[in-house]
């Protein structure tokens, strides 16, 4: 006699088990996804990457939708960026023209490594790629340019001159001092090392206004800047609005030169007048094309350096 009995389903059980499992894993996964670090965006004074002491920031919206907060810097940024800049510039100014040569060489080759950061961020900010990698080579090749003036410069621009007495009379050249430089706004990068390289290649120190909407490759420049030879404070770098820190920077009373990059005539206006309060030099231009060949230039060194006379009798 067949004995009869009821059909088990395991099959249907081990799916159910299955399928809990799948979730539970898939759950899991979801939990250990990993968080991008977003980077915060800092101003850079005295080597360091301090957040601006007023706390705040201004929004800037990138070519592929996304927002990045830059720091609104204030008017004490700017005191502690000159301080900064006075404390280092005659140890900057003494400095050998060779050795000065090798840093901003080095800086070159920093810039070099972390180009493809810099081709990015300049894509970022609106440029096609081959846009960004023309900028980003011809920055580095400005560094370059102006590293083989440093140890040149003094020896073709001195001179001894004829006296009708019987007198030695030498002209040498020296640094400004402490510059403000407001970059232009049109450019991320090589406007920013255009006006930066003759500056301190001349021996002097500065504090920097980047481009209130292209800010972004700043901020890495001014990474860049802390991982080379450059000695803390020469190069102080600021984000933030004209608006705001035009004047702060142009009437400073410890700043011996302001170098202001704008077609704006109510701008021009303003700096020429404040810089007059203690009679700072100040040196106002646009400029279209930073791919110029003009723009290589040591004339554009001696726009920030001071001419020195020398008298010394003959046979003394």
């Amino acid at each position: 006699m067949a004995s009869t009995s009821t059909p088990k389903k395991p099959a249907a059980k081990k799916t159910e088990v299955a399928s809990s499992n799948g979730q539970a894993e898939e759950k899991k996964a979801s939990s250990n996804a990993r968080i991008k670090v977003q980077k915060t965006y800092k101003i850079f004074i005295n080597g360091q990457f301090p957040r601006t002491e007023s706390g705040r920031y201004y929004p800037v919206t990138l070519s592929d939708g996304s927002i990045v907060n830059l720091c609104l810097s204030s008017r004490k940024d700017i005191r502690n960026a000159v301080v900064a800049a006075r404390e280092a510039q005659e140890k900057w100014a003494s400095r050998a023209g060779l050795n000065k040569s090798q840093i901003l060489y080095r800086l070159a080759e920093m810039l070099e490594t972390r180009s493809s950061q810099f081709i990015e961020e300049l894509q970022l900010l609106g440029s096609s790629k081959a846009e960004a990698q023309k900028e980003t080579e011809a920055s580095i090749d400005r560094l370059i340019y102006y590293a083989g003036w440093c140890d040149k410069f003094n020896s073709v621009f001195s001179s001894v001159n004829p006296v009708s007495s019987s007198h030695f009379n030498f002209s040498s050249n020296e640094p400004t001092g402490v510059v403000t430089i407001m970059a232009a706004e049109e450019s991320g990068l090589l406007g920013l090392v255009s006006v930066l390289a003759p500056v301190i290649a001349g021996g002097n120190t500065c504090v920097v206004l980047a481009s209130e909407t292209k800010a972004l490759c700043a901020v890495t420049l001014a990474e860049v800047i802390a991982t080379s030879d450059v000695p803390a404070g020469v190069v102080n770098i600021l984000t933030g609005t004209r608006k705001e820190l035009l004047d702060h920077m142009a009437n400073h009373m410890d700043v011996n030169a302001v170098y202001l990059h704008s077609n704006n005539a109510e701008e021009i206006k303003q700096v020429e007048t404040l810089s007059a309060l203690n009679v700072k030099r100040a040196r106002t231009e646009y400029v279209v094309d930073w791919f110029a060949s003009k723009e290589e230039n040591p004339y554009r060194m001696q726009d920030f350096i001071e001419v020195k006379t020398t008298w010394h009798p003959i046979g003394i």
